[in-house]
């Protein structure tokens, strides 16, 4: 079975940097979309940033300048690259998987496996 595990996540001030991490096993589909989402209480699971199989890449605006999404050239680690954190963005990070295309606006259906998240806490 597909199985996606985030790490990384940890508490910083404001200004600070994480690098996070999602290791996934078990995919068997050729074309894919990997990307990380962010849940805060009280507010829609929001897609922070994404990348395909051949690099291309979407940002959410609020992140754009300041995190770098990447992948290994084996596919089996997704990472997120945070710098000048912000108290907004914290919340529980979490690593998605899909077997089809990217596509900006898409949502949460596109996406068929889910770790279970890492929690980010910017403070200021």
């Amino acid at each position: 079975q597909v199985q996606l595990m985030e790490s990384g996540g940890g508490s910083v001030q404001a200004g600070g940097s994480l690098r996070l991490s999602c290791v996934a096993s078990g995919y068997k589909y050729s074309r894919y979309c990997m990307a990380w989402w962010r849940q805060t209480p009280g507010k829609e699971r929001e897609e922070v940033a994404s990348i395909d199989g051949d690099g291309a890449t979407i940002y959410a605006d609020s992140v754009k300048g300041r995190f770098i999404i990447s992948k290994s050239n084996d596919r089996d680690t997704l990472y997120l690259q945070m710098s000048n954190l912000k108290p907004e963005d914290s919340g529980t990070f979490l690593c998605a998987l899909s077997h089809k295309y990217c596509d900006t606006g898409a949502g949460e259906g596109l996406y068929n496996y889910w770790g279970q998240g890492t929690q980010v806490t910017v403070s200021s």
